[in-house]
């Protein structure tokens, strides 16, 4: 039905992926006018096997519980521009309250997963901010800086654990948003770059926040953000920015598909308890996260999950094979 209706003036286009029996068969990239969309809602059109979304980041369900989000603008480098500010917030916003999804993989397309923030394209937005004098010109800078921190704080709060799969060049924004992210992969040709420093500015969108709780060394965080040198896979790995190095992107993706459906087959009140109970007790002491943790289990451990779990160890069945109710 949708080649019929794809007749029109060709004027806007879609990437989407078709999946039979939960498993991806094929993509393909169409063009549809934009009474189409709108007639079949395309942004947010989900069928029993396949999503379509008009954006730059490309949302993919890869299974039932697993959903693939994608930068897509491979022909500028992935680069940040306008567009991907808001459909981060977006996009993470919808997965945070999709009961069937368990887990994401964020990657990217082309060569590179990122280049960083689209300059000529943000450039208006900090450089020329609107005010009266300069107490409301910086408070609109101010409020222009915590819309871009809250698209990788985002990620942090869905309580969905993000995996990251990176390859080529990492740079500024990218540093930002991997640092948001729970576990990062990378390939062995990926590089980093805490670029900010070059372009005139302190990073103010999270990696001055994140990455000293990532990386154990002070002194490296310190001297990456204030050089802006490049940091290479195996150094990532050794300082713990990155926990598993790939040949390729390929073998990259397949393990980091196959580590995604690892974490959707636990039960996901205990997966996303531990998402948020990490996520605080990293900003918080010893004391006041196991006081939290005491609170949140006094509601979770009432859940079904930890007989079924429990069954299912006694009888030396995979957490796999349990049918946990979504969340």
């Amino acid at each position: 039905m949708l080649a019929d209706k794809a007749n029109h003036s060709l004027i806007s286009g879609l990437v989407y992926t078709i999946l039979y029996q939960n498993t991806i068969c094929i993509s393909i990239t169409m063009l549809f006018t934009q009474q189409v969309q709108q007639a079949y809602n395309l942004s947010q059109l989900r069928t029993e096997n396949s999503v379509i979304v008009a954006c730059k980041m490309i949302l993919k369900i890869y299974s039932e519980s697993i959903t693939q989000v994608e930068l897509n603008r491979p022909e500028k480098r992935n680069a940040m521009n306008r567009a991907f500010w808001s459909e981060m917030v977006e996009c993470f916003n919808e997965i945070a309250g999709d009961p069937s999804c368990r887990v994401v993989v964020f990657s990217a397309a082309g060569k590179v997963f990122t280049a960083g923030i689209d300059l000529m394209d943000m450039a208006g937005d900090v450089l020329n901010p609107e005010g009266d004098d300069t107490a409301r010109v910086a408070w609109n800078v101010k409020k222009i800086i915590a819309k871009y921190q809250e698209t990788f704080t985002v990620i942090e709060k869905c309580p969905k654990p993000v995996v990251v799969a990176i390859h080529g060049a990492c740079v500024g924004g990218g540093v930002d948003l991997i640092t948001a992210c729970d576990i990062r992969l990378c390939t062995q040709d990926a590089w980093f770059q805490v670029k900010e420093v070059d372009i005139g500015l302190a990073a103010d969108v999270g990696t001055l926040q994140r990455l000293p709780k990532v990386i154990g060394s002070r002194s490296l965080v310190n001297e990456l953000a204030l050089t802006a040198r490049k940091m290479f896979a195996d150094e990532a790995k050794s300082s713990g920015l990155v926990s598993r190095v790939f040949a390729d992107k390929d073998a990259m993706m397949a393990a980091a598909l196959e580590m995604a459906e690892e974490i959707a087959g636990r039960s996901p009140v205990a997966v996303q308890g531990t998402k948020i109970n990490l996520v605080y007790s990293r900003d918080h002491s010893v004391a006041e996260g196991l006081d939290y943790m005491a609170t949140w289990n006094m509601s979770m451990l009432q859940t079904q999950d930890v007989m079924k779990s429990a069954q299912a160890a006694m009888e030396k069945k995979s957490p796999k094979t349990i049918a946990f109710s979504k969340l």
